[in-house]
């Protein structure tokens, strides 16, 4: 009997009709075919080298890695590592938002990172060794917070 079917569908060409309902399902509502959605996981590759940028300001910590043309591949803040308040500030949630990250990106098949630090918070320091310490070899480590070179009137002083 299924060799019955089988014929019968390739001696049948599908019409517009058959193709609408393949599409838009059985409720009218359209679906993803099956293809497209088999294709997602092949596309997740091994990205050997990347940018970590970390930026340490003075109330969190952030740190997202980056393959070479920009792509974001792992992120994580103070916040969402858990810490509120006060100690999204420290060095010890520095340590734990960068570990995080690297733990990804290694996850993704990442083995070598560029380091790009921004601003002057606790987490700075603390941010790069973990992510040294984390199995990642560190190529380049650059200090990319922005200096003014007396372009805009800065604001009044605060008087304390």
């Amino acid at each position: 009997m299924s060799e019955e079917v089988e014929t019968k569908k390739v001696e049948e060409a599908p019409t517009q009709s058959d193709a609408m309902s393949i599409v838009m399902g059985d409720n009218g509502v359209a679906a993803a075919p099956a293809a497209e959605l088999k294709g997602r996981k092949s596309r997740a590759k091994s990205i050997p080298s990347g940018i970590a940028h970390i930026t340490a300001s003075f109330n969190n910590t952030q740190c997202c890695i980056s393959d070479v043309r920009g792509n974001v591949i792992s992120w994580s803040t103070s916040g969402k590592a858990g810490f509120k308040g006060s100690r999204k500030s420290t060095a010890f949630a520095g340590t734990m938002v960068a570990q995080e990250c690297a733990r990804a990106a290694i996850g993704r098949g990442m083995h070598e990172v560029e380091i790009r630090v921004q601003g002057a918070g606790a987490g700075r320091e603390s941010a790069i060794r973990a992510i040294a310490t984390s199995g990642m070899s560190v190529t380049v480590i650059k200090d990319i917070t922005p200096i003014p070179h007396n372009g805009c009137r800065q604001r009044k002083r605060r008087r304390v």
